[in-house]
């Protein structure tokens, strides 16, 4: 049944940015050396809009590739399209554009257009109802989520955390992945060097081979860290994860490597994970990532979605953790990103160990922030009368 509230499609717009770093933000696999982001906003037929964001981290030239993708392969999917509820424009979209992918060999790229899109829908549909976006999702939704720091290089964790523990923060997440013994050091010295009632996670980006995993989870087995995120390749064989998680006396994570319901559930199913990650930027949106969250409460398993982008995904994430419930935290990235900063996600003298969800319709976002206006490197948009690139 059409639900009334859903108009055609009318105009899409995808927006890219960039902002270079003094300092290049680096993982076991590679380093950033500026902060991209693509922000996309649709429009209906009567002016109704939403916002939502594409990932763009990886590869470095990616950005400016998805919005082109999104105005150009997909708009002839959209525009005058009025889609049946809010869950159809990620199915529909999935479907029509599967041999598109194959002929390219561009799912990746494909599937987080199409959860950029999702997004914005929902915000379209949540900002129609009057609702904040997790209120629309969940009408018993909290109105703010726990955090964590993350994004904290080993190398100097001491001194980041000591500022996240001044902005608020009781919980960090570092990098390691780099050099073994050392990793191995600065983890055991930070455990030790914890608050009472703050946790230290760890995320190796995919940077071990099977045996540096054991060697690390069995080291820090004395005081384990809340969970080793991604010790291994996220596409190892099952085996390999067993023969980690049998060493490992922290839980292990990981998700924001998966696509796909058939992979979340083979991994929910595998009793490998502890902590389960799915980033709703990169594969299914919120359409996607909400019943693979609900599927990882239902098995025990802790939900904290994964989050290194833009504000707008960060705002999207923590309206589906609210929505979703569980014991899970909002991923925050620490590192300088005025793309996330300029949408104001902790107002001054917030304590940043919890996100307060905005009280406005849909992410509560109207107009992007003026600020952002000179790291705009593309600007493209597509409707009934065709494409306009800038």
């Amino acid at each position: 049944m059409q639900d009334p509230d859903i108009r055609p499609l009318a105009r899409i717009e995808a927006q890219v940015f960039r902002v270079p770093l003094d300092r290049a933000v680096e993982t076991s696999f590679g380093a950033m050396r500026d902060r991209p982001a693509v922000f996309v906003r649709l429009e209906d037929d009567e002016g109704a809009f939403g916002w939502g964001e594409v990932f763009a981290n990886w590869p470095a030239a990616g950005a400016e590739h998805r919005a082109r993708l999104l105005v150009l392969d997909l708009a002839d999917l959209l525009i005058g399209q009025r889609f049946a509820d809010r869950h159809a424009p990620f199915h529909d979209l999935t479907a029509r554009t599967r041999i598109r992918a194959l002929q390219g060999r561009e799912w990746g790229p494909f599937d987080q257009v199409i959860a950029g899109l999702d997004i914005a829908f929902h915000d379209l549909l949540a900002r129609r109802a009057g609702l904040g976006l997790a209120r629309f999702l969940n009408p018993d939704a909290p109105d703010s989520v726990p955090t964590y720091a993350s994004g904290i290089h080993v190398r100097g964790a001491a001194d980041t955390i000591a500022a996240c523990r001044a902005a608020g923060h009781d919980a960090f997440k570092i990098k390691v992945g780099f050099d073994l013994p050392a990793d191995i050091r600065a983890t055991l010295s930070l455990v030790d060097g914890l608050a009472a009632g703050e946790r230290l996670f760890t995320d190796a980006n995919q940077g071990w081979d099977v045996p540096q995993a054991i060697r690390f989870a069995e080291a820090v087995g004395e005081a384990p860290p809340g969970w080793i995120e991604e010790p291994i390749p996220a596409d190892a064989p099952p085996g390999d994860w067993a023969r980690v998680a049998a060493a490992s006396r922290a839980p292990l994570a990981g998700g924001e490597n998966i696509a796909g319901r058939d992979g979340f559930d083979a991994a929910i199913a595998s009793g490998l994970f502890g902590v389960l990650q799915p980033d709703i930027v990169k594969w299914g949106g919120l359409t996607g990532c909400g019943p693979v969250a609900r599927a990882a409460l239902d098995r025990g398993l802790t939900y904290c979605p994964h989050y290194l982008g833009g504000g707008i995904g960060l705002l999207a994430s923590a309206a589906l953790l609210a929505a979703t419930g569980g014991p899970g935290l909002l991923e925050v990235d620490v590192n300088p990103n005025p793309l996330r900063v300029a949408f104001d996600p902790f107002p001054d003298g917030t304590a940043q160990n919890r996100l307060i969800l905005p009280d406005r319709p849909g992410l509560g976002i109207t107009e992007l922030p003026e600020s952002l206006a000179p790291h705009r490197t593309l600007q493209a948009s597509a409707t009934h009368k065709g494409v306009q690139m800038g």
